[in-house]
C-alpha cells in the first residue's frame, strides 16, 4: 500500500502543476490510482465542472494516456478531501477516513469534522475525538447524507 500511496503523491504533483500551468483556474482536489494503469483526477473550478472543462484537463493530461487510463471527474456528493481548505469547508460535516498508518491502533475513520488545524484536522468519533494530520491520509470524502 505505501508504494501505491507514494506514486498517487508522486502523480498529484506533477498533474497540479501539468493544470497549474495551463488552467490556474482549475484546483486538482485528489489524484487516485484504480489500478496499475488508471487514475482519476479529480477536479473543482468557481463556475463548476461540466463535460467541456473535463475534457480540457483531459487534454492537458495528454502525455499520460501512453502509460495511463486517465478519468477526470467532477467532485460529486462525496467529494474527496486532502488539504487544510478542504476539512475547514467541511467543518461540521461527517467524513470518511483511512490514513497511511494507525492512528490510536486503527487506520479507518468516521465522524464529524470539528476544527481544521494547521497541520492536522479534529475528528469527532462516537468514542471521542482523533487528531489527523493531513500528510497520513490516504483517502478521506464526504459522506452523503442524504440531505
Amino acid at each position: 500500500m505505501t508504494q501505491v500511496y507514494e506514486k498517487e503523491r508522486e502523480l498529484q504533483r506533477q498533474v497540479e502543476q501539468r493544470i497549474a500551468s495551463g488552467a490556474p483556474d482549475i484546483e486538482v482536489l485528489a489524484v487516485e490510482l484504480s489500478g496499475a494503469e488508471r487514475f482519476c483526477v479529480y477536479i473543482d473550478h468557481p463556475g463548476g465542472v461540466d463535460h467541456a472543462l473535463c475534457q480540457r484537463v483531459s487534454e492537458l493530461l495528454r502525455d499520460y494516456v501512453d502509460r495511463y487510463t486517465v478519468d477526470v471527474s467532477s467532485p460529486g456528493i462525496e467529494r474527496p478531501l486532502r488539504t487544510r481548505e478542504h476539512f475547514e469547508a467541511a467543518e461540521g460535516k461527517r467524513v470518511a477516513v483511512r490514513t497511511t498508518v494507525d492512528i490510536d491502533g486503527r487506520k479507518r475513520f468516521r465522524g464529524e469534522v470539528s476544527e481544521a488545524g494547521p497541520g492536522a484536522f479534529a475528528l469527532e468519533l462516537e468514542t471521542g475525538s482523533v487528531e489527523i494530520p493531513y500528510e497520513l491520509i490516504l483517502r478521506a470524502n464526504l459522506i452523503d447524507e442524504g440531505r
